[in-house]
């Protein structure tokens, strides 16, 4: 199996999709398309979501799949990796020490995400199937996850508005669902069923054919900018 390097970033290069998923990738300067192999693959993207780690290098099966070193909160675009077992291997750039080794298996022609969660003390790997369809016209496609492992349940809402998900602790999550595609929506989290925001997400610009998931990360009790409870979005795939 070939892999191409590819960079971490903190948003994460679209997939420009034509027509159904998975029969035709637009030309899209923000994505590096995977070579054509006979091999069944799947399409897996990887986010660094462990607070405190240092930066790190990811190998699948026995291939290093990153360009640089990875940081926290920064994502992957989708790359072609083998259907079934697949060995994924977290480690130290520096040391080379393993940091978390994992077996995914993965179904072919399916999307995925992969998330490293949790603290150094009790790092763990996330695995979501990503069900990627064309949203309606006029709308977007928004899911929720909450990663950081020391917040309590939360809800996300519409600054002033809607809550669009309710009640979801660590490693919580919610389906992609339908958004009117509009600019300048402002997101907060909230302390589930309270008033209490806990992290906010302003002036997002949602596009109509795009499909996002907002994920919440860091620590309550982060203490620095690197580390803090914070609210992002990746940008999943554009359907045009």
């Amino acid at each position: 199996m070939i892999i191409n390097p590819t960079n971490f970033k903190k948003t994460l290069p679209l997939i420009c999709v034509v027509g159904l998923l998975g029969l035709l990738f637009a030309s899209c300067q923000k994505i590096t398309v995977p070579p054509v192999s006979n091999t069944p693959s799947a399409k897996l993207a990887i986010t660094q979501g462990s607070p405190d780690q240092p930066f790190l290098d990811i190998s699948i099966d026995n291939i290093l799949v990153n360009q640089a070193p990875v940081e926290y909160a920064t994502s992957s675009s989708y790359i072609s990796v083998a259907a079934g077992p697949t060995p994924v291997v977290f480690m130290n750039d520096g040391t080379g020490k393993t940091v978390l080794m994992d077996t995914l298996n993965l179904a072919q022609n399916t999307y995925y995400s992969l998330f490293l969660a949790n603290t150094t003390s009790k790092t763990e790997s996330f695995l979501l199937t990503d069900t990627l369809n064309k949203p309606a016209a006029g709308n977007a496609s928004l899911r929720f996850i909450n990663l950081s492992p020391d917040a309590p349940a939360v809800d996300l809402v519409v600054t002033g508005g809607a809550t669009l998900v309710s009640n979801r602790g660590f490693k919580g999550f919610s389906s992609f669902a339908p958004m009117a595609a509009a600019n300048g929506y402002n997101l907060e989290v909230h302390k589930a069923g309270t008033s209490t925001v806990l992290a906010t997400f302003t002036n997002f610009n949602m596009n109509a054919g795009f499909v996002y998931t907002i994920w919440l990360h860091g620590l309550v009790a982060g203490t620095t900018s690197a580390d803090k409870l914070a609210l992002d979005v990746i940008d999943n795939a554009a359907f045009l």
